[in-house]
């Protein structure tokens, strides 16, 4: 475990429900409820909206890891919070914060790497799906569990479905077992898998080679490939000569190409 869960682990109830971490151009976010298993409680996912809108604005951050405390990365909507006020307001409330959540984790302009370990179920499993890169241990498991108790799980079918194939999403929201983290593998929900011991060198390695791309570059590659995945054909190609002609314009480009024709390290702006 990193420093940041080590010490979330260990941390006192009133400890805040997400901590933050900066250190060269990564920003870590840990969900900090770890005797919840880091359920989403409508205040963690304030705190981690919060903690988007701010790194969205913040130059310095270039990659973003989000984590889970304790032991486990997500097990879903807090169900004791949810129950404890069952009216349809409070419940909409609840669904359409988590729906702005992965919104704001899709468009954010810096790529998000899950780092993985215990379960990672329902909402979990969404923040799983939508971050942009996932890496899990070998003992990970992820489940869209929700058919099994009577709700259906529609909303992080949305992030799953865009992940995974149609029938691998379909399986999982049907049987709604876990799957480990091989299968996961296979069905591209997950980038790698790794042993727990080897966890935080093979995120930290994956963050330090994203975070020494140009960061105007990531942001507007990001950018057009959520919007273009979501076109027809045609219309993909003309979005993105449109966004290679920009992109082109651009000083970092410039230095690059300039950088790669003079066999030298680039010098990307901050």
């Amino acid at each position: 475990m990193t420093a940041a869960v080590a010490t979330a682990t260990a941390a006192a109830p009133e400890a805040p429900v997400l901590l933050r971490s900066d250190a060269d151009g990564v920003a870590t976010l840990t969900l900090n409820r770890p005797q919840a298993r880091n359920a989403l409680s409508m205040a963690l996912m304030g705190a981690l909206q919060a903690q988007l809108d701010a790194i969205r604005e913040d130059p310095s951050v270039r990659v973003v890891i989000l984590q889970g405390a304790g032991a486990a990365f997500c097990a879903g909507h807090d169900l004791k919070e949810m129950r404890a006020d069952p009216s349809p307001a409070a419940t909409e409330a609840v669904f359409r914060t988590c729906a702005r959540l992965m919104l704001s984790l899709a468009r954010l302009p810096q790529p998000v790497i899950a780092r993985v370990h215990g379960i990672a179920t329902a909402a979990g499993c969404q923040l799983v799906a939508t971050c942009d890169l996932a890496v899990c241990t070998e003992t990970a498991r992820f489940a869209t569990p929700g058919v099994q108790i009577g709700l259906f799980c529609s909303t992080p079918m949305v992030a799953l479905s865009r992940a995974v194939s149609r029938k691998a999403a379909m399986e999982m929201l049907l049987v709604g077992e876990p799957i480990d983290a091989a299968e996961a593998l296979r069905i591209g929900l997950v980038n790698r898998v790794v042993p727990e011991a080897d966890l935080d060198a093979a995120v930290g390695a994956l963050a330090a080679r994203i975070a020494g791309k140009a960061r105007r570059v990531l942001a507007i590659g990001k950018e057009a490939f959520g919007r273009q995945i979501e076109m027809g054909l045609e219309d993909a190609y003309g979005y993105t000569a449109e966004i290679m002609t920009r992109n082109m314009m651009m000083a970092d480009a410039r230095e690059g190409i300039d950088a790669f024709l003079g066999k030298r390290p680039p010098r990307w702006e901050p």
